[in-house]
């Protein structure tokens, strides 16, 4: 049976566009970066309704989508509280979004590539062993998408974000795939980042090809390999995007660049 198209992004949890869903961002922003400090009780609903000029229902609904994604715990008659930072769901969509919203830039670059690099290597590594004839296709269509967007950063993140997510795809371990799809956000905020660097992502083209030629060769140490290479050369650009972006009066800033399209509803 031939196996499902690895996802290429990632559900969002609520559109910002309805009351409630700007509600939750408003709230959720204020929590992650502090100034509703865990173990902290959210000021009551009347309270909170008129203060955000927006109903009770709203509110409701606002306050189900935190606690779906770890921040509050709510309990009748004992009010809302924030929950500890340890039992949020750090990798939802939006809560990667408020992190890059509310963190130093470095700390989050520093986080989000320990994490690649803890998965991907090893992902390319299994790929390599692993891959099929379709796995292959995959791969090779998706850098080919790459390498026609040259220089044009936002033609260029959809190839990406194929070839990284087909690339665990084809290490075709049960656990390892929905990895890929955890981490979507993640990887595009990455790629987002990255991209920005002056000269754009075209340079890059190289060392995906390294990492193809590799899982094509089934050589699982050279696909390791690389893959490191790559995210230590990506992580290269997304500090030079920001500093380029600091020093350039009226350049477009990457942090927002990267925060809008996280939170862009389609």
């Amino acid at each position: 049976m031939p196996r499902a198209k690895p996802p290429t992004r990632p559900d969002r949890t609520f559109s910002r566009s309805s009351v409630h869903g700007q509600v939750a961002h408003e709230i959720g922003l204020k929590i992650v970066r502090g100034e509703l400090a865990p173990g902290s009780f959210l000021p009551t609903e009347e309270e909170l309704s008129a203060r955000l000029g927006v109903s009770r229902t709203a509110l409701r609904e606002a306050i189900k989508l935190m606690a779906a994604k770890g921040l509050v715990q709510s309990r009748r008659k004992a009010g809302t509280r924030v929950r500890p930072r340890s039992e949020w769901n750090m990798l939802d969509p939006d809560m990667l979004a408020w992190q890059l919203a509310a963190a130093p830039a470095e700390r989050f670059v520093k986080d989000l590539f320990e994490l690649r690099l803890m998965i991907e290597p090893q992902g390319a590594r299994l790929a390599a062993l692993r891959r099929t004839d379709e796995d292959l296709a995959r791969l090779k269509d998706a850098y080919a998408g790459m390498a026609a967007a040259g220089n044009d950063a936002d033609r260029w993140e959809e190839p990406d974000m194929r070839f990284h997510q087909s690339l665990l795809s084809a290490t075709h371990n049960e656990l390892m795939e929905p990895l890929g799809a955890l981490i979507e956000t993640a990887l595009a905020m990455g790629f987002r980042l990255s991209n920005a660097s002056p000269g754009g992502p075209r340079h890059a083209l190289e060392m995906h090809k390294a990492i193809l030629d590799a899982v094509v060769a089934g050589d699982g140490e050279g696909a390791h390999r690389r893959m490191v290479e790559l995210l230590d050369n990506t992580m290269i650009d997304v500090h030079r995007a920001l500093d380029w972006a600091r020093n350039q009066p009226g350049a477009p800033d990457p942090i927002e660049a990267a925060l809008s399209a996280s939170l862009r509803r389609g």
